[in-house]
């Protein structure tokens, strides 16, 4: 007899050991850490038009070449820096994304002379809390929301360039703004049982 309360894991994370591990111990994780927030805010700018994987793949590379996502670095990199990483084969050679890094690093230093933290901006847009969904297979999960839309824009205002909604959602996910788990998986109750100031 099937039995309906099997609980598997998200059915995306299956092609890759690499996925896999970071499907169980990253995505949907409530996370406030500043440079966390601010690599993978970078990494999935770099995503557009490619497969997570594709990136996820390459992140300990971009960590050596995008100098830690090191903001003040980033933001001071001279064309000759940069045209060296777009000779670096370790990552996704692409002008547009580079130079949005270096763009967005700009952005975010001229955010925290403000006087506001990537953590405590994306957080208010949910309160404070984790939005808790009830998806039961991959297709109900959507490409983006009426959220990650006004995040979209009002970055955009700020200066932030490849942070469309679509790229924003899956940012929200990654850091955990969102539990898209499935209710199949068990990491849905693991990180619904997660508080972020907790």
């Amino acid at each position: 007899m099937k039995n309906d309360n099997k609980q598997e894991p998200c059915g995306w994370c299956l092609s890759d050991p690499i996925y896999r591990d970071y499907h169980d111990s990253e995505w949907g994780v409530p996370l406030r850490d500043e440079q966390r927030i601010f690599e993978f805010l970078l990494l999935e700018g770099v995503q557009a038009g490619l497969s997570w994987i594709t990136v996820l793949k390459r992140r300990e590379n971009y960590r050596l070449v995008y100098d830690n996502f090191d903001a003040q670095k980033i933001a001071a990199w001279s064309d000759q820096r940069k045209q060296a990483i777009l000779s670096d084969a370790r990552i996704i050679r692409n002008r547009l994304k580079v130079d949005s890094a270096q763009r967005n690093a700009r952005a975010y230093l001229d955010m925290r002379d403000q006087g506001l933290t990537l953590t405590d901006y994306f957080w208010a847009f949910v309160e404070g809390e984790a939005i808790q969904n009830s998806f039961e297979k991959l297709s109900d999960v959507p490409a983006e929301t009426p959220l990650s839309q006004q995040i979209s824009k009002d970055l955009k205002q700020r200066g932030f360039n490849f942070v469309g909604p679509t790229i924003i959602y899956a940012h929200m996910q990654a850091m955990g703004l969102v539990n898209d788990h499935l209710l199949s998986c068990p990491r849905h109750s693991a990180c619904a049982a997660l508080r972020v100031n907790g």
